[in-house]
């Protein structure tokens, strides 16, 4: 980082610097528990706005009631039919969150290793794994249908057996059935009349979002059925630990979500916390993992995942313009007009975000802050 202090205090260098320089900035990745931290104006930041962005976002969160479970009841068991928990939760403690520049932490607060329920964030993950599966070939194409590689009554029939990787990545599938206790039209019930849920009418595969944690945890079942592995330890061993990450974060299922591979007991992960389980990780991790992303897979040289990756899940959908591959996007700047239209971000229930720009070299992550919009406007108001 002495290469952007020296450039500062020099008007005139010579442009071989300069490049030498912006290089240096950015390949760094923090190294297994260590991370350094600059100061804002090294990293091109006013240090009193940023000061006040941060401020901001604190007097936001909301981290009361600290019972994940009573506050998970609360808000799905008057909307869902028979609405119970299948896995488990974690009270939350206070706020946390990071501002990344050029790869460097430039702000940081509360307590950033603690690791927290990130509900829907985990999405974000199971969407790599797909890739994972992908740049393996145990999936040759995304468009093909899932029932060519998992043979289960779960895809079969005119309908279901129609509905690809794709489908199921953008949530276009409308896929119709039960998995671990809970049918597809309990979840986030539509329509006034109760009697009517059961018998909803069908939609063509591709054609009609819909926000869904039963298909999503399909998506996790089929991507167990082809990996052949648990998916926590696929991430483990692919993702996070060659990004130095923690040994603190877990990824659960529900209780009743275990299966037999290959004369082996494993579990079905959930892309959620919806109904309890999913991804319990700390606010550093989830900003190393948002720098993998804008290093577009690589890390010290290191290509995790495929480049192409990122741009192929910026796709908007045709159903849904601000949704691409379980990653949230900023599509026409609707979601965060302060931001680029490249700019992506996973999110997640009570206020997670993974907040991706690569226009300005920069990943937030807030824990416990809903609004991540005019947070993000704040903190890019603060760069020079």
């Amino acid at each position: 980082m002495q290469c952007l202090v020296f450039a500062a205090r020099i008007p005139v260098v010579l442009w071989l610097v300069l490049v030498a320089c912006a290089a240096s900035a950015a390949d760094y990745v923090p190294p297994r528990g260590a991370w350094e931290e600059i100061a804002p104006a090294e990293a091109g930041f006013d240090p009193a706005r940023l000061a006040e962005a941060v401020a901001w976002a604190r007097a936001q969160a909301v981290t009361e009631p600290a019972d994940l479970a009573q506050v998970i009841t609360a808000h799905f068991g008057p909307l869902e039919p028979d609405f119970r928990l299948y896995g488990p939760t974690r009270p939350r403690a206070g706020d946390s969150g990071m501002v990344v520049r050029h790869g460097y932490v430039v702000a940081r607060w509360g307590d950033v290793q603690r690791a927290d329920m990130t509900f829907s964030v985990a999405k974000s993950y199971l969407s790599t794994i797909t890739t994972l599966a992908l740049a393996d070939g145990r999936i040759a194409d995304l468009h093909d249908p899932v029932a060519r590689y998992v043979d289960d009554r779960r895809f079969a029939g005119e309908h279901n057996g129609a509905i690809t990787w794709h489908h199921l990545l953008n949530q276009t599938s409308d896929w119709s059935g039960t998995l671990w206790g809970v049918p597809d039209w309990a979840d986030r019930p539509e329509g006034e009349d109760p009697a009517r849920w059961r018998d909803r009418p069908l939609h063509a595969p591709g054609s009609r979002f819909k926000y869904n944690d039963v298909r999503v945890n399909l998506l996790a079942w089929a991507l167990l059925q082809v990996h052949r592995r648990p998916l926590p330890e696929v991430l483990r061993k692919r993702i996070m630990d060659p990004i130095g990450a923690s040994t603190t974060w877990r990824w659960h299922g529900y209780g009743n979500s275990w299966v037999e591979l290959d004369g082996l007991r494993m579990q079905s992960v959930s892309g959620g916390g919806h109904f309890g389980g999913g991804l319990f990780i700390s606010t550093e991790d989830h900003a190393r993992y948002g720098l993998l992303f804008l290093r577009r897979g690589n890390w010290g040289g290191r290509q995790l995942f495929p480049a192409d990756w990122v741009d192929r899940l910026r796709r908007p959908t045709p159903a849904r313009p601000d949704y691409g591959y379980l990653w949230w996007l900023n599509t026409g700047r609707e979601r965060i007009p302060a931001a680029p239209a490249t700019a992506y971000a996973a999110a997640g229930f009570g206020g997670n975000h993974i907040y991706v720009d690569e226009e300005h070299d920069l990943v937030i992550v807030l824990r416990w802050i809903p609004d991540l919009a005019p947070v993000v406007e704040r903190v890019l108001g603060a760069l020079e």
